[in-house]
């Protein structure tokens, strides 16, 4: 179904008003009862507290009540995609956030769906830290269908909701089986390499591995070969594929060239310990904030060690060998401390095929769940764009 027949069927020939959020008789702005409590000062409670993004504890007491949007007041000029949140019930704002509703003739479900799509951007003022005043977040046009028949406009405004909904909460319930799959594989992988008293060998890392520190040079927009940086490794201990940088390879870099199934660790700053493993096709050269772990492939397998360097076994070890106070630091000298299990080679395949099925499921972006939840955001984002269309007057500001 086309944009133009998808529109003209649900509006049916009617028109379509915009309205700037700071029209009352449409739009309730209640920001008064916003309060920010510090941290330390915050009685715990089940209330969500919410800030600029999203919620940021649980707290005793409430600033409002009912079914709301959030728009934040802070943020990042570069980003179109701004901070909005839909919020249901008792909560707690904080004044990073303007909160604001429908009233009798605006659905505020509907309020937040076109918010979701409105480029903020010349709204926003300041610079790196942009901020949205109250007095150009009263700007912003909204579209209100059917303006004269308030029933009729309500209607169009609930069927939209329904339709745009439907495919949220997919995506809501796709996210809730991934995080109880994620919590599941690491149970299961933590009792998949915990072996009793004398079952197994165990050794420390310094036993059984060579480390190298990786290549210094400053990264390019083009050169022979990927240059794998601290910043390239993933939450999940992979590598992210987008934001590429290159060296050239030379003569003085050739030996940090990588091969398949190569170890990579973090050895400082936030994400200090976590490990990748390389599993590209393609030249790369790693950075001199990694170090590369070498082992024996007749005595270990570098995806059961991948696998053991995620698990609470590695991290109990790592977070206490970890040194350096605002800039943490994990080096080579610390990695041969820690110890692991070496199973034969055989039981070490069993394991890798065990883990590595909960590991597509819960992390690949080709099969498994996130990929299903990023196909689901994608065509709730369509419909959106789709249904949310509404034709614009040629006299509009920019919203």
């Amino acid at each position: 179904m086309s944009k133009l027949s998808t529109m003209e069927k649900l509006l049916d020939g009617v028109e379509v008003e915009w309205k700037a959020l700071g029209d009352d008789d449409f739009v309730e702005v209640a920001n008064s009862g916003r309060k920010p409590v510090k941290a330390s000062l915050r009685v715990a409670g089940k209330t969500p507290y919410y800030g600029a993004n999203n919620i940021q504890d649980y707290v005793d007491g409430h600033t409002h009540d009912g079914e709301y949007v959030l728009i934040a007041e802070d943020g990042s000029a570069s980003l179109e995609n701004y901070s909005i949140q839909y919020v249901s019930g008792k909560f707690w704002a904080n004044n990073h956030v303007h909160v604001i509703r429908g009233k009798s003739g605006l659905n505020t479900r509907f309020l937040y769906h076109y918010l979701c799509i409105v480029n903020f951007i010349s709204f926003l003022t300041g610079g790196g830290r942009a901020k949205l005043t109250k007095g150009k977040m009263v700007e912003i046009q909204i579209p209100i269908p059917c303006p004269e028949n308030p029933k009729k406009s309500l209607e169009i405004q609930a069927e939209i909701v329904r339709i745009l909904d439907t495919f949220t909460e997919l995506t809501a319930e796709l996210t809730a089986e991934l995080t109880a799959r994620k919590k599941q594989y690491n149970y299961y992988r933590d009792q998949l390499l915990s072996f009793e008293e004398g079952e197994v060998e165990w050794k420390t890392l310094g036993e059984v591995g060579d480390f190298t520190y990786g290549y210094v040079a400053k990264a390019q927009d083009h050169g022979d070969a990927r240059f794998v940086r601290i910043t390239d490794i993933n939450t999940n201990g992979k590598l992210i594929v987008t934001g590429s940088k290159y060296v050239d390879i030379s003569k003085e870099n050739e030996r940090f060239i990588l091969k398949k199934n190569d170890l990579l660790m973090a050895r400082t700053g936030a994400t200090y310990g976590k490990t990748m493993i390389f599993e590209e096709d393609y030249p790369a050269i790693y950075a001199g904030f990694l170090i590369k772990l070498s082992f024996d492939e007749k005595v270990i397998n570098s995806k059961f060690y991948w696998h053991f360097a995620q698990s609470n076994l590695f991290w109990n070890q790592a977070n206490n060998l970890v040194s350096g106070g605002g800039q943490p630091q994990f080096n080579a000298n610390a990695l041969k401390v820690v110890k692991m299990p070496i199973p034969s080679l055989a039981e070490q395949e069993r394991i890798v095929a065990i883990l590595d099925k909960f590991d597509a499921l819960t992390s690949s972006i080709t099969e498994g769940l996130p990929r299903e939840i990023a196909l689901r955001q994608q065509q709730y984002e369509y419909y959106r764009d789709l249904l949310l269309s509404f034709p614009k007057p040629d006299t509009e500001v920019a919203a």
